[in-house]
Formats: structure tokens, C-alpha cells, sequence
């Protein structure tokens, strides 16, 4: 299904389109290494080990296998662009990508807001760490280096990420200056910080009970030092430079423990980094953007005020 027909199905979730957005809704498919992808650094990953074979897609367009990471630009609705720009990062546990529910879903809804959004289709198990992160910091570059290209404001490039995808967003607004996240390219000198983060149900810690096992054991192996689980704990790498971040989970999350956002929010608040948390009663995990479950499904209308509350969905720059 391409994505025109998929954002015809998305109107009820996403709210009406404003005429004419659907005819400015054809992607454009961007190559992240058009220089080559850097090789696996994980010795026991599968892509250090040779060919891995054709990309898996299934019925539902979850995506895995990833050696081509690629973003698709959704542009913004045409009567209504603010400038800001959302790099997405679908959930999946770093095994597969969850593109269509929390990828072309969620670009459905940011694109009435004016948005412009790239759909980030990364590596994953195959590759392990730090393969994701030199994905999203990358795709953080190319569209900063090219905002006039894209129509957007370089200082108004935001991440969100769901699941793992959020543990991926989380690295890119804590790492963002990270020597695992260099390939030595030219575009290394662009700075990959966003501007702002928004994290859905995240993994967050690598550590404790509250660690999503599966995303620890794609993203790292099952061998790996101390020094690297507590890289990747990301609650243990926010500074005063991380950007602010809106997070938002629910209580009865069993896969990935609200303690997840409650460990990076207390970590924002002792580094003084603007935040805001919403932890809802019902819905389990990878909730999307499912009706019928009471206020957590509310959660996209607490996203938009939170973008506008900080000036991000008007020509306005962002505080």
C-alpha cells in the first residue's frame, strides 16, 4: 500500500486533512549513506559476519532486515507549514519496525499539525549498536543540513520515538555528540542534536528490572561490558545539553515498565531540562494510537499542546 492510500485510511485516527494535503503527500525516499553504509562494528552481529539478503516486509508493514536505511519525507499539509521538522522512530525492539502503526500513523497526524516528518527506517539486530544510533544521527544531519531544502527551521528538529524506537530517540538526545555516532563523514561536523524529543512508552535503562530484555539483547548481544550497558542506559546520560523531552506511557505497560519514564524524567528534572510526563492508567504496551482506552488514548492532543506550548506549531521560534 502506498503512503497515499495509507494516510486515506488514517483520516478517523488523524483527525480531518485540510484540503488539498493529500496531493502534497507523495513521499520522497531519501538514501541516509548514498557514500555506502559503514560497516557492522558489533564482531558478532550478522552483518559483520557477510551478505544478509532482502529486506522483510509483512502484511501488517513491519519492516526487518534492514541494510538500507532510508527516511521518507511526508511533507507537511500544504495550507499549513510551521517550519518544524520530526525525525520518526518506529518501535520493534531493534528485531523490526513497526513503520506503519507508529511510523506513517504518526506523520498522518504531524502533518495536519504543519509538521514536516521523516520516517526513519533503520538498522536493526542485524547490525546492533551502534548501527541505530549512527542511523538517527545521521538522518538528525542530512535534514539539518538541507533545512532550507525541506522548508523547515534547523533549530526546530525534534525526534520521537516509540518502544525501542524511543530508546533510539533517547540515545540521539543524550549521544548526539558521541564518538559511536561518527562514521568520519563530511557531514560528522553538522551537529545532530535535536531540538526536542517526544518518547511514547520508551525503553529507557539496559539495567535492572525494569530493562526491556529483548531491545538489550538485539541492540548489544548477549555479550557486553559494563561500560556499554551503562552507555545505553540512557537515564545515565542526561546532561544540562539534553534537549526537552515529553514522555508518555502507561501504568499498566508489562512489556516495557512505566519505570522507564520515571527513571528519564527524574533524570531530566536533576539536569534541568525542561520536561513533561503523562503516565496513564489504562492500555498496555504499543498502544499507538488505538481508541478505547480511556485517556491514555487521548495522548497525540497532549503531544500537540505540548508542541504548541513550546511554539513549535507556528512560524514562531521555538523556546
Amino acid at each position: 500500500m502506498n503512503l497515499t492510500r495509507r494516510l486515506l485510511t488514517l483520516l478517523p485516527l488523524a483527525g480531518p486533512l485540510p484540503a488539498l494535503a493529500l496531493e502534497a503527500a507523495t513521499p520522497t525516499l531519501l538514501p541516509l549513506w548514498p557514500e555506502g553504509v559503514p560497516p557492522a562494528r558489533r564482531a558478532d552481529a550478522p552483518a559483520a559476519r557477510g551478505d544478509l539478503g532482502p529486506e522483510r516486509v509483512d502484511a501488517s508493514g513491519s519492516i526487518g532486515n534492514v541494510s538500507v536505511p532510508t527516511l521518507t519525507v511526508v511533507p507537511p499539509a500544504v495550507d499549513r507549514p510551521n517550519g518544524t521538522a520530526v525525525i520518526l522512530c518506529p518501535g520493534g525492539g531493534y528485531s523490526h519496525l513497526s513503520a506503519h502503526r507508529e511510523g506513517t500513523q504518526y506523520a498522518a497526524l504531524l502533518s495536519t499539525l504543519g509538521v514536516t516528518t521523516f520516517i526513519l527506517k533503520s538498522r536493526l539486530q542485524e547490525w546492533g549498536h551502534p548501527a541505530p544510533l549512527q542511523d538517527l544521527l545521521r538522518a538528525v544531519r542530512l535534514v539539518r543540513s538541507r533545512a532550507a531544502e525541506f522548508g523547515v527551521d534547523p533549530r526546530r528538529i525534534g525526534v520521537m520515538g516509540s518502544s525501542a524506537g524511543g530508546h533510539l530517540a533517547a540515545s540521539a538526545s543524550t549521544l548526539f555528540d558521541h564518538a559511536d555516532g561518527r562514521t568520519g563523514a563530511a557531514l560528522d561536523s553538522t551537529s545532530a542534536r535535536p531540538d526536542f524529543a517526544v518518547l511514547v512508552y520508551p525503553v529507557i535503562t539496559m539495567t535492572g528490572p525494569a530493562a526491556h530484555a529483548g531491545s538489550r539483547r538485539a541492540l548489544l548481544g548477549t555479550s557486553h561490558s559494563p561500560a556499554l550497558l551503562a552507555q545505553m542506559s540512557i537515564e545515565q546520560q542526561v546532561t544540562a545539553a539534553t534537549p526537552p523531552t515529553l514522555l508518555l506511557h502507561t501504568q499498566g505497560d508489562k512489556a516495557v515498565p512505566v519505570q522507564n519514564s520515571l527513571l528519564y524524567f527524574d533524570a531530566l528534572t536533576r539536569a534541568g531540562v525542561p520536561a513533561e510526563l503523562y503516565v496513564f492508567e489504562q492500555g498496555g504496551h504499543g498502544i499507538a494510537m488505538r481508541d478505547g482506552l480511556g485517556n491514555a488514548s487521548a495522548w497525540p492532543r497532549r503531544m500537540e499542546e505540548w508542541l504548541r506550548q513550546r511554539g513549535l506549531l507556528t512560524q514562531e521560534a521555538a523556546r
